[in-house]
Order: structure tokens, then C-alpha cells, then sequence
């Protein structure tokens, strides 16, 4: 809305210069950082601790009145609701009436149409003031920053010095931990971080929630000294190793990483591609068994996504292959299968198909709240679709970023695409290029904050490292650990993160981006 792309001829000021894409302050180099910045702005707690000041003001018991003179609140009146309806005018003699005259005293006047087009030029240029809603003041929003004055609350705000590393924890496998699936939420009958090896041995590790804000739900002293994750007894035990392990035959030429798997949002079933015969499948995570089998391509299913679930569970799931195409499904999380009726479920119809790439599908993203699916092909490019299937752009990266290997979307519309060998470029779902940056680093896994303003990465060197999304600028780096990092997620509350590592085993780190954003303030 900033940007005159269309080319439109807006016309010429009065000292000549040409009419184009709007003057942008100082401190907005750019259209999108003058977004950003704003939102940051309007969503931020300090903003939320006064919001109710400013409902009062425009719908509530400030809006006139007294209370409206006393907040200097007062404006024109004919702006106020009800104050003169010019529908009503009607008769055709107050039209016409060549010029005003007063009858009786100075302040009782017939309406004239100058009157009545005065009082139209009035609204028009100032506009009116919406409909008084309330007329009681209206309760402070329950922020985070009203909690850090409430006593015995030690607040997130606070500078509390904590340990990087919480805990790490070690399977018995060895096999290199490919897919971490956070899903904590305390409503959750079994809140869990599952993982999954690479030789598709996976575990339902219980959650427990000790971490983050204390006096948050589901927080009690008794568990203080608990560390939040609890290792699978039937790995531990190794007593039920055979319910954990997924035997069916996949594709010999299928390289396992994190984009093989998707578990649902209630933890209760994992899907899984790659098969020789085509299919992706369904497995109980209770008890280890099939549940579905899923065809649709005409070759290797390569990679699986989710969206966010809507309530009840139900999400997108998305299948690319290598027939280059993808497929989008419907997750019923009342029935716990791939389409809507559990009386057809062996053959699930799609509910749209997406085509556009030449080569094999090896990353996807869906994000059902912006309604597209963004998708990579071995050899690029990669292509924005719509959930009906149609093809919106292409993604066109710098000439060095040709093969797209994983893609993260956020609800704000920037999409962040990790290339071959370190290079990273974060686009806005119009297509235009926002930044890039290369590491030196093979990165495995990438992530978003919930808020889409940090970027959190892992690879071969075993370093996580937190960036600033919009413009990749390096919040944080936490120390080296001793494997590489094969696959990341983020606790529901945003505090913990818990990656997979090489060596078969997972790290719990502190997260907290909200300092290093003021940090990040303060040190630029």
C-alpha cells in the first residue's frame, strides 16, 4: 500500500514533484521496516497495558460528555453520532432556499443549502466519531507487564542470569534424532516432545511444565526441581522398543531427515513417507501400529508438512514427491485420519493438487491462517500456491541460491528459504527479496518464533544461533555442542528449545527472545 508498483499516474504537487510511492520517516529505510516497526509498536505489552485508555477515549464513557471534556477529548459537533442526519432532508424548498435567516432570536436559523453543504464539507473532511459502545471505563488487559507487579512473581522482565543448556538427554540408540515435535500445551491428554531416529525408532517423551513464567498454569513448586523432559520408559527400558519402531520397508534411495515426518498436534499419531510403494502412512504413537496408508503420487512421497491445527485438530498436511508434484490433505482430528469420512478412509481424495515445479520436492511449508503452501524443488525454484492449488509466483533467490533445502513461514506473510551451502534468503509473500546473508555452517534445521521476528538455526557444526528475521542480524549463539544438530521446535510457551543432535540424543535450551530484543535495541 506504499509502493506505487502498478506504475498509476498519481498526478503532480504544487511544487512540481511527481506524485509516487509515499515518503517514508527516517527510521524506515524501507515499506516493510515501516510495517514491522509499527506492529512491533502497536503489539508490544507497553501498548497492551494501555489499550483500555484508548477504547474509552473512542468508544467508551470518554467519548463525550463531561468525562470527554475533561480528557481534552471534545471535537466538532456535527462528527458526533446523531447530531444531524442528512438523509433525512428531504424537502426540496430547504434546498433552494437562496440564503439563510433567522426567525425568533440569533440562534434558531432555517436549514439553507449552503447550510447543508457546509455540513457535508464538516464530515466529509473530518470524519465522524464511531458509536459510543460503552459507558463505563473498560479493564486493563492482563499483560505480562501488569504480572510483574503482582507480588511474589518473579518476571519475565527481570534480568535473570540462566544456564543456556537445562538439560540433555541421551537415547539408548545411537541413531542420529532427524524430527523433534514440541507439542506442550498443558490441555493436552499427554503434553510431549517426540523425536524420531533416523532408523525411524521414535519416542513420546512427557512434558513437564516447570519452565518459563513461574505462577503460570500448570506450574507448582513440587515439580521446581524436575527437569521438563521425561524420557520414554519403553526406550528407556527398553522394554517396549518394538511399539517405538517403525519397520516398513522405505525407499533405499530416500535420505531420512526431518521433513520424512509430521506428527499431529495432539501427539497421538506420526505420519510418515518415503515408501517403496508410493504412499505415505499412519502410525499410532500409543501403539506403534498402521493406522492408514495414503496414496496419491505417481512416485516417492519425498517430504510431509503441517499447518497450525484449528481447534479440535484438524490441519493441512502436504505431500510433495518426486513426481514433482504436491498434494493437500485434510487431517480430521475427530476421526484421526487423512480426509473427512472415516467410511472411505482407505481411499482419501486430495483436496487440491499443486503442480508447477520440474524436479523432485524436497521442502514444504503450509500455513493454513494465510491460506498458501510454499514448496522447493531439488533444483529450485521455489513456488507459492495457494490451498485450492493455484500458482501464485515463483521465489527467485540471488544467483548463488539455486537449491532450496528448507523453508519456514511465518503468519505475517515473510518466508525464510535456507539454499545449499549456508545461504539464507527471507522474501515477503509477494515475492520481493527482503535480505539475505551466508554462514559457514550446513544447516539441518531452521524455525520461526511464534511472532515471525526471530529465526533460530542448526547444522553440522552444532552451533544454535538465533538472527533477527527481517534483516538476519545475529541475536545470540549459544556454545557449540558436541554433535551436529539434525532437527529443532520450540515449546508451546516460546521459553524452551529442544534440538536433535547426530549422536542420538536431544539438548534443552533457555530461550528468551524477548531480552535479546532489547538487547538488540540497545546495541544498535
Amino acid at each position: 500500500m506504499f509502493v506505487n508498483s502498478n506504475g498509476y499516474n498519481l498526478g503532480v504537487r504544487e511544487d512540481e514533484v511527481v506524485v509516487n510511492d509515499v515518503d517514508l520517516p527516517p527510521w524506515a529505510k524501507k515499506p516493510e521496516d515501516f510495517v514491522r516497526i509499527n506492529r512491533m509498536a502497536l503489539e508490544s505489552e507497553f501498548v497492551s497495558c494501555q489499550l483500555h485508555q484508548w477504547i474509552d477515549l473512542i468508544f467508551g464513557y470518554k467519548q463525550r460528555g463531561p468525562e470527554a471534556v475533561r480528557a481534552l477529548n471534545v471535537f466538532h459537533y456535527l462528527t458526533y453520532e446523531g447530531s444531524v442526519n442528512l438523509d433525512s432532508i428531504t424537502d426540496p424548498v430547504l434546498r433552494e432556499i437562496p440564503e439563510a435567516y433567522f426567525i425568533r432570536d440569533p440562534h434558531t436559523f432555517l436549514l439553507t443549502k449552503d447550510f447543508i453543504k457546509a455540513m457535508e464539507a464538516q464530515i466529509q473532511n473530518f470524519g465522524q466519531t464511531p458509536s459510543q459502545l460503552l459507558i463505563e471505563p473498560h479493564p486493563p488487559r492482563s499483560s505480562a507487564m501488569h504480572l510483574c507487579f503482582l507480588p511474589q512473581s518473579p518476571l519475565m522482565f527481570k534480568d535473570q542470569m540462566q544456564q543456556d543448556v537445562i538439560m540433555v538427554l541421551k537415547f539408548p540408540s545411537n541413531s542420529p534424532v532427524t524430527h523433534v515435535a514440541a507439542n506442550t500445551l498443558p490441555h493436552l491428554t499427554i503434553p510431549a516432545v517426540v523425536t524420531v531416529t533416523c532408523s525411524r525408532l521414535f519416542a513420546v517423551n512427557r512434558w513437564h511444565n516447570t519452565v518459563g513464567l513461574r505462577g503460570a498454569p500448570g506450574y507448582s513448586l513440587d515439580q521446581a526441581h524436575h527437569l521438563p523432559i521425561e524420557m520414554d520408559p519403553l526406550i528407556a527400558n527398553n522394554s517396549g522398543v518394538n511399539k517405538r519402531q517403525i519397520t516398513d520397508l522405505v525407499d533405499q534411495s530416500i535420505q531420512i531427515n526431518a521433513h520424512c515426518f509430521v506428527v499431529t498436534a495432539d501427539n497421538r499419531y506420526i505420519l510418515i513417507c518415503g515408501f517403496w510403494d508410493k504412499s505415505f502412512r499412519v502410525y499410532s504413537t500409543e501403539t506403534g501400529k498402521l493406522t492408514q496408508i495414503v496414496f496419491g503420487h505417481w512416485d516417492v512421497v519425498t517430504c510431509l508438512a503441517r499447518s497450525e491445527s484449528y481447534i479440535g485438530g484438524d490441519c493441512y498436511i502436504v505431500s510433495g514427491s518426486r513426481d514433482a508434484t504436491l498434494l493437500l490433505w485434510y487431517w480430521s482430528g475427530r476421526h484421526h485420519i487423512i480426509g473427512d469420512n472415516p467410511n472411505s478412509s482407505d481411499y482419501p481424495a486430495p483436496r487440491a493438487v499443486l503442480t508447477g515445479h520440474d524436479h523432485e520436492v524436497v521442502c514444504v511449508s503450509v500455513c493454513a491462517e494465510l491460506g498458501l503452501v510454499i514448496s522447493g524443488a531439488k533444483e529450485g525454484p521455489c513456488l507459492v500456491h495457494t490451498i485450492t492449488g493455484d500458482l501464485l509466483r515463483a521465489l527467485e533467490g540471488p544467483e548463488n541460491c539455486l537449491f532450496p533445502r528448507l523453508i519456514s513461514v511465518s503468519s505475517e506473510g515473510h518466508c525464510i528459504i535456507y539454499y545449499e551451502r549456508g545461504r539464507f534468503s527471507n522474501f515477503s509473500i509477494n515475492g520481493k527479496l527482503l535480505a539475505q546473508m551466508e554462514i559457514n555452517d550446513s544447516t539441518r534445521a531452521i524455525l520461526l518464533s511464534s511472532d515471525g521476528q526471530n529465526l533460530v538455526t542448526g547444522g553440522d557444526n552444532g552451533v544454535v544461533e538465533v538472527w533477527q528475521a527481517c534483516d538476519f542480524k545475529q541475536l545470540y549463539i549459544y556454545p557449540g555442542c558436541d554433535a551436529g544438530i539434525r532437527a529443532m521446535d520450540l515449546s508451546h510457551d516460546q521459553r524452551t528449545l529442544i534440538t536433535g543432535m547426530a549422536s542420538g540424543s536431544i539438548v534443552a535450551f533457555n530461550i528468551d527472545f524477548n531480552r535479546w530484543h532489547y538487547e538488540h535495541q540497545n546495541r544498535y
